[in-house]
């Protein structure tokens, strides 16, 4: 890589604490275009609260450190001027508005833009990447199971066309045949231009999608790596993947 002023997004010595409580202690972290990075890590590592720290949605917390993206700073931003920059966030839980449809929910994701022809495009698009939704568009997204619900939650946040898509847990809770084909969905996200930051719990499915990782302990990146590497780890083996 070559500096982190060319990286995309870029955490210099990011530090968020809850009270007396420090969560994330001095994360160093770069994503550059066009890359599929991993964060990965036990429950409670501070994975969650570092892409909450990015997007700006903490409560009640205390954050210091440096984020940039695009070469700028955006740590002082408000969380809602973040998808006109071109940065989208799928939350853990999914977040879906459970009285809208699923079309509503679509059209919700593109609030920022101003081009409706291309809008239905995508939702044609999305629609023919996950078919489900197309079949129940007219369904009020909180009828929808936990798998059809992370579908549409990471349709929805592409609606807004992200340069940099933040994906958090996208496999929690969901049955295997569901796991798999969310992180195929992955991977075409990522075949078609979209850098991606991905936190996720399965340490095997995240490094065999992922170019790059980092590994967090108690809040700090404790080693980093292509995914391949990480893969051979022993230390990650030993930790993650029951080797």
């Amino acid at each position: 890589m070559n500096s982190m002023a060319n990286a995309l997004l870029s955490l210099q010595d990011l530090s968020v604490s809850f009270g007396g409580i420090k969560a994330v202690k001095g994360v160093d972290l770069d994503v550059y275009a066009g890359e599929l990075v991993t964060l990965v890590g036990a429950n409670g590592a501070g994975k969650t609260t570092t892409l909450k720290a990015i997007t700006r949605t903490l409560q009640s917390a205390r954050t210091s450190g440096q984020i940039r993206y695009q070469g700028r700073r955006i740590d002082e931003q408000p969380a809602h001027a973040l998808p006109a920059l071109g940065l989208a966030m799928v939350p853990e839980g999914r977040g879906v508005f459970s009285r809208m449809t699923i079309r509503e929910n679509l059209l919700m994701g593109s609030y920022i833009r101003n081009d409706p022809d291309a809008v239905e495009a995508d939702i044609a698009h999305w629609f023919d990447i996950f078919p489900r939704l197309k079949e129940r568009e007219s369904q009020l997204a909180g009828t929808l199971s936990g798998g059809e619900q992370q579908m549409l939650a990471i349709a929805r946040a592409l609606m807004s066309k992200p340069t940099l898509l933040l994906l958090d847990e996208p496999s929690m809770g969901l049955a295997p045949l569901m796991v798999d084909k969310i992180f195929d969905v992955i991977r075409q996200i990522a075949r078609e231009g979209v850098t991606i930051l991905l936190v996720e719990q399965n340490v095997r499915q995240a490094l065999a999608v992922a170019t790059r990782g980092y590994v967090m302990e108690s809040g700090r990146i404790v080693f980093s790596d292509t995914a391949a590497n990480l893969m051979q780890d022993a230390r990650v083996s030993e930790a993650y993947l029951g080797g």
